[in-house]
């Protein structure tokens, strides 16, 4: 698991690395300058051999003592570098302005202006070049005013600079760093080739949000810090099922996570270690998932389910189906088995046989048998993921749902059920941000996850995994691990037994979660363009196989 970190927390690892004498701030500015150098050299080779011209735009805080480093440094390599200031040099932070001086003694230093700006333009015109933002990074704390709105939007919108080659240090200015979310009056055009240079972990906001896309790529530069903001602690593993055999406790993904305050930092969900698909005994010692099925013609969400639960390792899964849809279902099915699971009644008898250990309710279910069944399934206090309808049918009164949870339930919203679940934590998490740091996807679902006293997993290209204890993590599938093409009806459904099958083999929520949210990524990148639903789980050995080599 990698750490992203927030924007207090990069702060303390710097000042206690300082405070303990290790290094000093202005050697720290020293390394982030040269770390931006090298990222643009490593990204852009053309550019080390010859030189070329810079506009490097500084800010008021150490960001922009940053771009200062930057400047002397390019200038140092025989480029041509154009230096402008947003603020005043009398105030610059110590370190700063030590960079600020440093850089008087090699060229100008121009105030950041429209005025200025296209003069700037009108000479360079035509000619290939570098902007480098170093204005705001992540030490944003409120909106950005409209004077800097439109300076940028004139950067931004310019023909010589928008069609230059970028590098913005920590952050593009304005985007928040711990939410991603944009603290400015204006959307700007976004530079064809950019990328992000930050210094020793990722921040929240390089993954959430609009981050990514106004990233464009990340590029993380050591600069000897080793310290790390929060401690953790092993996973306790879930018992063995009964019926015999050992589930193994292998770590998976969250298998660091033991975080208990929200101070801890957020980690970004990874490859899990293939010793986690470890053969047990028998199909017993893998678990029994009990998936349950809507009426007649909306059997396929739950049959994917099911599918998925299947193939990621659960020993047997069952689909729980009402009497006039079983003919449906049995002429779909092999590997797969299948009880009646009509009403109430029906569920608690199915559920008598204690070897079925996780339950996954909602994906084709409809909404009154969701009201239901759910309450009888949550009863049984078993590993149970509630998805779709099961969220949905209790959204005129989600406090009834949350009395019933447990901390061995995933909750799996979208936006639009998270919304009728969580209404005003959701209404937080769309309000304009006007300071930072901004409300984030990562607030609002350990918000919720509290409230609702188990794993919620909220789904997006950001998801975000948080539960009762306020450990939390992010599976992006942004950058490298882009998969659009996995925006596709019954994705979810697929998602939900994952989930599920995981419960049945002996994961605690949050790990089971987190390594299906990554799975699921992985399924789709592997399948590539044309992927349908029932597609990820037959691509899943590939991906499994992978793992294990």
């Amino acid at each position: 698991m990698t750490e992203l970190l927030t924007a207090a927390q990069m702060r303390a690892i710097e000042k206690a690395a300082i405070d303990s004498g290790e290094v000093t701030g202005l050697e720290l500015m020293e390394r982030a300058g040269r770390g931006v150098v090298e990222a643009v050299f490593e990204e852009w080779p053309e550019l080390a051999k010859t030189s070329h011209r810079a506009v490097v735009l500084c800010g008021p805080g150490n960001n922009g003592g940053d771009g200062f480093v930057v400047a002397r440094l390019l200038k140092e390599w025989g480029w041509e570098v154009e230096v402008f200031l947003y603020g005043d040099a009398e105030k610059l932070p110590p370190d700063a302005k030590v960079n600020y001086e440093r850089w008087g003694e090699m060229g100008e230093v121009k105030p950041l202006a429209v005025d200025q700006l296209v003069r700037s333009e009108a000479n360079v015109s035509g000619a290939e070049i570098l902007v480098v933002d170093a204005l705001f990074g992540t030490g944003l704390v409120r909106r950005l005013n409209d004077e800097i709105c439109h300076i940028m939007s004139i950067a931004a919108a310019t023909d010589s600079f928008a069609f230059s080659k970028w590098v913005f240090v920590d952050m593009p200015s304005g985007v928040c760093a711990d939410s991603g979310r944009g603290l400015r009056a204006f959307d700007p055009p976004l530079p064809e080739c950019a990328i992000t240079v930050t210094f020793h972990r990722q921040k929240l906001g390089h993954q959430l949000a609009d981050g990514p896309s106004e990233c464009r790529l990340v590029v993380v530069k050591d600069i000897g810090l080793n310290s790390s903001p929060g401690a953790s602690a092993p996973v306790r593993p879930r018992p063995a099922p009964q019926g015999g055999g050992e589930i193994a406790p292998t770590p998976g993904p969250g298998a660091n996570l033991g975080v208990t305050s929200t101070s801890d930092p957020i980690l970004a969900v990874d490859a899990p270690d293939d010793s986690v698909f470890k053969n047990g005994d028998h199909k017993y010692s893998h678990g029994h998932a009990l998936i349950l099925s809507g009426g007649a013609g909306k059997t396929g969400a739950a049959r994917l389910a099911a599918r998925g639960a299947l193939r990621i390792g659960a020993g047997l899964v069952t689909l729980g189906v009402p009497h006039e849809a079983q003919a449906e279902v049995a002429a779909q099915i092999t590997a797969l088995m299948m009880c009646e699971v009509g009403d109430p009644g029906a569920l608690s008898h199915v559920l008598q046989d204690d070897r079925i250990n996780a339950l996954c309710l909602g994906p084709g279910m409809g909404l009154e048998p969701a009201r239901d069944l759910v309450p009888v399934a949550l009863q049984q206090k078993r590993a149970t993921v509630l998805d779709a309808d099961a969220l949905t049918g209790f959204a005129d009164a989600p406090e009834v749902l949350f009395d019933m949870l447990h901390e061995d339930c995933v909750l799996t919203p979208h936006e639009g059920e998270f919304k009728r679940l969580f209404p005003d934590i959701h209404a937080r998490l769309i309000a304009p941000a006007t300071t930072g740091p901004a409300y984030s996807k990562v607030d609002a679902t350990r918000e919720a996850a509290a409230r609702a006293g188990c794993t919620v997993l909220f789904k997006g290209p950001d998801t975000v995994i948080a539960d009762l204890t306020g450990a939390c993590s992010i599976n992006s599938a942004h950058y490298d691990r882009a998969a659009p093409w996995l925006a596709t009806a019954g994705a979810g459904d697929v998602l939900a037994g994952f989930i599920a099958g995981l419960l049945a083999r002996g994961f605690v929520p949050m790990q089971a979660a987190e390594i299906a949210a990554w799975l699921h990524v992985e399924c789709a990148r592997t399948f590539g363009p044309g992927l349908i639903a029932e597609d990820l789980p037959e691509i899943l050995p590939r991906v499994l196989q992978e793992l294990a080599t």
